[in-house]
């Protein structure tokens, strides 16, 4: 079975060429990072097997990929990038994994949450503009930092913010008496965080977990930070409560639809600050990363374990 790395871009070809091993099976790689939907059915003509960054795989193009049988999702979130059902129905089995990079998105996710508390990049933008207008910002030592999933990531960011002296409650669907992390009901983390962070994977149960009911619980002022996956949260909400100030701050590099336009109106507000879906991007993780996809590849491929 031919397997193509579809969006393989010039950043991440690197480290693929380091973690591709002579005993491994080939993979053709496709340089272009951005695709079109219509692409989809030339590139994969021929192919049985794509590993897939984070490109969209509408169910329409799919369709028409006749010898596509498996597709290697690199991460857990392929539910915002493809129908995986739909495509289980057209014999495409949709292969993700975590675990990959735990720490990166957990450091991510604490810097942008000092990011957030200082307006560093609010102050940057207004230095490089010439205006120098020092901004009052929020000391986290003894806030509240909620942490939604205690999950790999989850726990990470836990350990982490109790590192720094903040105060972390956590909430998990089901209870994880391991987290090593005090457990409350979802509206109580909202009402009493200073700090949330989202960490939870998207599923059909947790897609809008944050709609505006629960929005409109979160404790005024607060900072959100979401780098586990866009739909997680009701956007519409979101907007509002960034626009009004009940929403202090939020850090986000994730988004319904991504990449973000720049005239979208999360990417207009001064107080909300963004990256480009890179919090698991670091040398370690990518390597991580792309080794569990190949790993993937030769147990489709009969191949025997690395």
């Amino acid at each position: 079975m031919e397997t193509l790395f579809i969006d393989c871009g010039p950043q991440l070809e690197k480290v693929f060429r380091r973690v591709h091993r002579a005993d491994d099976p080939p993979v053709a790689v496709n340089a272009q990072s951005q695709l079109q939907a219509a692409d989809l059915p030339r590139l994969l003509d021929g192919y049985a097997i794509c590993i897939d960054d984070h490109s969209y795989m509408p169910t329409e193009q799919i369709a028409q990929c006749k010898e596509l049988r498996h597709i290697v999702f690199c991460g857990t979130g392929a539910s915002s990038y493809m129908d995986v059902p739909a495509l289980a129905g057209l014999g495409v089995t949709v292969h993700t994994y975590r675990g990959y990079g735990d720490t990166a998105v957990a450091e991510h996710t604490i810097a942008l949450m000092f990011a957030c508390a200082r307006d560093i990049a609010l102050s940057d933008r207004k230095v490089r503009g010439g205006v120098w207008g020092p901004l009052e910002g929020v000391q986290l030592l003894g806030k509240i930092l909620g942490v939604v999933g205690l999950g790999g990531i989850g726990r990470e960011v836990a350990r982490i913010g109790a590192g720094i002296g903040m105060t972390v409650v956590g909430w998990n669907r089901t209870p994880r008496p391991d987290a090593g992390v005090t457990q409350v009901p979802i509206e109580e983390l909202l009402e009493r965080a200073d700090v949330i962070s989202l960490n939870l994977s998207l599923t059909d149960e947790t897609r809008g977990f944050l709609d505006a009911t629960r929005v409109a619980r979160i404790k005024p002022g607060a900072i959100l930070v979401n780098t586990a996956r866009g739909a997680l949260v009701d956007e519409a909400a979101l907007i509002e409560a960034l626009a009004s100030g009940r929403i202090g701050r939020a850090g986000l590099d994730v988004f319904h639809a991504e990449p973000i336009k720049p005239h979208h109106p999360l990417a207009r507000l001064d107080n909300v600050t963004l990256s480009p879906h890179a919090a698991f991007r670091t040398p370690e993780a990518s390597e991580n990363l792309l080794r569990r996809a190949l790993d993937i590849v030769r147990t489709v491929q009969g191949y025997p374990p690395a």
